[in-house]
């Protein structure tokens, strides 16, 4: 009898085994009822939003299908104001599924979005949200403008907390941390999670400052914080993220908390890179700003006739030198083809605008032209009438935000995309040999316009960077990168087959390419593939067991959850539904 009694609990726990454990979804008996979606909505004032995919308008036969206004959609969907300014779209289609194309014949409905969403204005509207979606076991999403590579922004059957518009921008002379018996004696800037860079890099500008920001005006400072932020001003004054000092959030819980050096040390050394929608939803964040200074810039172009074997050659050597330039306080953001096309003629070919700020008397134009002359010249003169060259000549801005402005956009949107990257530190960039392999992997001469983003941005202040309470979560890869490596790819929408071929040719063969160049580095999670394989140790390295208990300790529901983020591997996504492994 004891036998059997053990056999039949086997059996049963086999079984039980057998049923997953998910979060409530659109239809299971266990989504809230309308009366309890009404509930919270009174309790918000009525901003609980149920909106509709914003292609829709150009589906007949959809709820909110306008003649008149599918035009104005099918001409903005390319451009990232569309979907910035909408509560559930992404800025790439694949992230939504494809589900609601404004095409014609693509099909439409709304199985790709979240089903609600709170349009947050204060943080109280995001207690709520996450509370009910503990309470109810819901998957929750958390999205500002939706400018997310891995698409962490956008959740199917998902309750989303919609944080762009939690606003406001003030400016100090010097800041308090709350709980704290010292001042820092530094300018500080404090702004709501949803405020964009544009807003931030304006209001800064306004005041004769400066703060560490990406070259998109898009972006919301909270999520590029999370991630550690990287700027043109990297290799001078470190990570975005060192410089933060203090945020406001809601935790898993429902609480109300202030990170800072003086209270809850470890949330504020997990949110300064350790992830977005992670460790809790940022309401407001302060960082530090300096004093506006002058700044130089160099746009420079050089190619040759694609299939000429010295261009690889010659860019190997090229980006050889990229730790002198660094070393000079140079920065750059560069792009390179080896088979671009220019009225009718295949090249291959560099761009990049080389960049110095002002801050010593060493730093002038005859400098920068100085530290580039050479290498131009020992490209010319090792491969004779291989390479043509075009150089402007120095401009010198007033401040960094007169570059700034008009450099930073347009942001294009509304397409198939998935990137990866990886960050490469100064001996795997001497070594010519090594570079060469790289570039012709991940280049080659023949798939057309493929390319590869190469940008200088690390560097003595990414080094050497002290943030306050003296450390904090940045992938430790960049604290030695000099350069921050992107590329991509795309395909054809809804085209399933394509997708199946050229996402795994990405993760596994291009990107491979560049993990073999360093391969005791990382990559910068904001910029990076979402399938990247072994990504706690390629977007955390050292810093992730500690991410982990932080996690442990502070969701123990799992209620914020998105992938690839710290403690998600407890977690999958089977269907459209998220559950325990």
């Amino acid at each position: 009898m004891f036998i059997l009694i053990l056999q039949f609990l086997h059996l049963a726990s086999a079984g039980q085994s057998k049923t997953p454990v998910c979060k409530a979804s659109l239809g299971s008996s266990d989504w809230p009822s309308l009366c309890q979606w009404a509930a919270l909505n009174a309790s918000i004032s009525g901003r609980l939003l149920q909106p509709p995919p914003p292609g829709a308008v150009c589906h007949p036969g959809q709820p909110t299908y306008s003649a008149t206004e599918c035009p104005a959609v099918l001409n903005a969907w390319s451009d990232l104001t569309l979907h910035t300014e909408n509560p559930i779209s992404s800025a790439w289609d694949n992230w939504n599924n494809d589900s609601c194309l404004p095409t014609l014949p693509s099909p439409c409905s709304g199985e790709g979005y979240p089903v609600y969403v709170i349009n947050a204005t204060c943080k109280e509207d995001v207690k709520a949200g996450i509370d009910f979606a503990r309470e109810n076991n819901i998957r929750l999403n958390i999205k500002s403008t939706g400018h997310d590579y891995l698409g962490r922004s956008t959740s199917p059957n998902s309750l989303s907390i919609w944080t762009h518009h939690l606003k406001g921008i003030s400016i100090s002379k010097s800041f308090k941390p709350q709980g704290c018996d010292f001042c820092i004696d530094v300018p500080a800037i404090t702004a709501g999670a949803g405020s964009q860079m544009g807003e931030l890099n304006l209001a800064a500008s306004q005041e004769n400052l400066y703060i560490l920001s990406g070259g998109s005006a898009s972006v919301s400072y909270g999520g590029y914080l999370t991630g550690g932020g990287h700027s043109a001003l990297a290799s001078t004054y470190g990570m975005a993220a060192d410089s933060v000092l203090e945020f406001e959030i809601v935790s898993p819980t429902g609480e109300f908390l202030t990170l800072n050096e003086c209270q809850n040390q470890d949330l504020f050394w997990a949110t300064r890179g350790g992830g977005g929608s992670t460790f809790g939803v940022i309401t407001s964040v302060t960082t530090r700003a300096w004093p506006a200074f002058n700044f130089l810039t160099l746009d420079m172009t050089f190619g040759t006739l694609a299939g000429n074997p010295s261009f690889y050659t010659a860019m190997s050597y090229f980006f050889s030198q990229f730790p002198l330039l660094s070393s000079l306080g140079i920065t750059s953001y560069n792009s390179v083809t080896a088979n671009g096309s220019v009225n009718g003629i295949n090249y291959g070919g560099f761009q990049g605008n080389f960049m110095l700020p002002v801050l010593s008397p060493q730093n002038t134009s005859d400098s920068l032209n100085a530290a580039l002359a050479p290498i131009l010249a020992n490209i010319s003169a090792t491969y004779p009438d291989q390479f043509v060259f075009s150089v402007s000549n120095v401009t010198t801005y007033a401040t960094f935000y007169d570059w700034w402005l008009p450099f930073n956009g347009p942001d294009n949107a509304g397409t198939e995309l998935v990137i990866g990257s990886r960050l490469i530190g100064a001996d795997a960039l001497r070594d010519t040999n090594a570079v060469e392999t790289a570039l012709k992997g991940v280049l080659p001469s023949d798939i057309g316009t493929a390319g590869l983003n190469f940008y200088l941005l690390g560097g003595k202040g990414v080094a050497d960077a002290v943030p306050r309470g003296g450390s904090d979560a940045v992938n430790p890869a960049w604290r030695k990168a000099l350069v921050h490596c992107v590329t991509g790819t795309s395909w054809t929408p809804l085209d399933n087959a394509e997708k199946a071929k050229v996402i795994p040719k990405l993760t596994y063969t291009t990107v491979q390419y560049l993990r073999n160049l360093d391969p005791d580095s990382g990559a910068y999670i904001n910029e990076a593939d979402k399938y990247e394989p072994n990504w706690q140790k390629t977007f955390w390295g050292s810093n992730y067991e500690r991410l982990l208990q932080i996690k442990r300790k502070v969701d123990p529901e799992d209620v914020l959850w998105c992938h690839p983020c710290v403690g998600s591997e407890e977690w999958e996504e089977v269907g459209d539904r998220v559950c325990r492994v």
